[in-house]
């Protein structure tokens, strides 16, 4: 009886020893789950896929990057607003997921401020307004003359419902008085093959990101960028401000973990990855891409995001934009 209590005695403390070594394990101990609320090909993507290449080796560890499209990103930040705060579940988040949606829809099922922890900035680019190569609209003002004078027939594609680019046509259309179609995608790989088959869509206000190999490849023409000012990557291509003052929507890419998340593993995650975007080969590869690189701290991405926030909530309630 002794010896059956001394040896279960000596089970309960090595596998409490285990427990404790467990719960003790440094981070990152296995690999670290990177949510996209987007599908593959675009901007969200493409940026988790160059970023993670050199923060995994950084972190010791390896991403494994999985798409979870649908609802303007509302459907992938869902789940990783309900993952475990334990570093091995984070996001890419944007203008769309953690700003433009907590106006835009009745009832988003997560907080983009309570429900997540900032990371950093990965960049910010302009929408460009482009359209097929051998499309009828040249210029700016040949869109903003169809959509006045014959309202309803233009369609403009998004990758989904209050992304930038759909709320960039929004824009157009409150700051022209015109009138066009929104048709909905769920990335901007799918939005932009609509524009380029000629079916679904006449024009798209993509990131400049995506659509950029297409204008060099001569399939789409670019009109005008959604910035106040010219982007340095394409100043041929004019400001869509040039004709309309005041018309400014610059997209943002970020990288959100859930709330909750230990402080030592949030600022040992930032501090890699903003060494990676301020890394001189993924900057180089950033500004190809017409992306301005970010590298903002977890405190001012989390300032930014909140004025973002207040910012949307004017621009949707203007013009009365919900999505059930």
């Amino acid at each position: 009886m002794y010896r059956r209590t001394i040896l279960a005695a000596a089970v309960v403390a090595v596998l409490g020893a285990t427990t404790a070594a467990h719960a003790q394990a440094p981070w990152p101990s296995k690999p670290i789950t990177y949510i996209v609320p987007f599908g593959a090909g675009g901007t969200t993507d493409v940026l988790a896929r160059l970023v993670t290449v050199k923060a995994g080796p950084a972190l010791g560890t390896t991403f494994i990057i999985e798409n979870k499209a649908g609802a303007g990103g509302s459907m992938g930040s869902d789940f990783t607003a309900k993952a475990a705060p334990d570093g091995y579940t984070i996001q890419g988040g944007t203008i769309s997921s953690h700003a433009i949606n907590a106006s835009l829809y009745a009832k988003l099922p997560y907080d983009p401020i309570k429900n997540f922890q900032p990371i950093t900035m990965i960049g910010s680019m302009p929408n460009i307004l482009v359209v097929r190569a051998d499309s009828p609209y040249k210029t700016v003002q040949d869109v903003i003359t169809a959509a006045k004078t014959r309202p309803g027939t233009i369609n403009y594609a998004s990758s989904g419902n209050g992304t930038s680019q759909h709320l960039s046509g929004v824009f157009f259309e409150q700051m022209t008085g015109g009138k066009m179609v929104h048709v909905p995608y769920k990335s901007s790989a799918e939005s932009l093959t609509a524009l380029m088959s000629g079916q679904g869509a006449d024009i798209v206000f993509e990131n400049l990101a995506p659509a950029l190999p297409h204008i060099q490849a001569g399939k789409l023409r670019a009109l005008g960028v959604t910035s106040d000012k010219r982007s340095s990557l394409m100043p041929n291509v004019p400001a869509i401000a040039e004709l309309l003052p005041g018309f400014d929507i610059v997209s943002w890419q970020a990288i959100f973990a859930p709330a909750g998340v230990p402080k030592p593993i949030v600022d040992k995650l930032a501090a890699e990855m903003i060494k990676v975007v301020h890394d001189p080969e993924t900057r180089a590869k950033l500004v190809a891409q017409g992306i301005e690189p970010g590298g903002m701290t977890p405190a001012e991405l989390g300032a930014f995001q909140k004025a973002e926030l207040e910012k949307w909530a004017r621009v949707i309630k203007a013009g009365n934009i919900k999505v059930e």
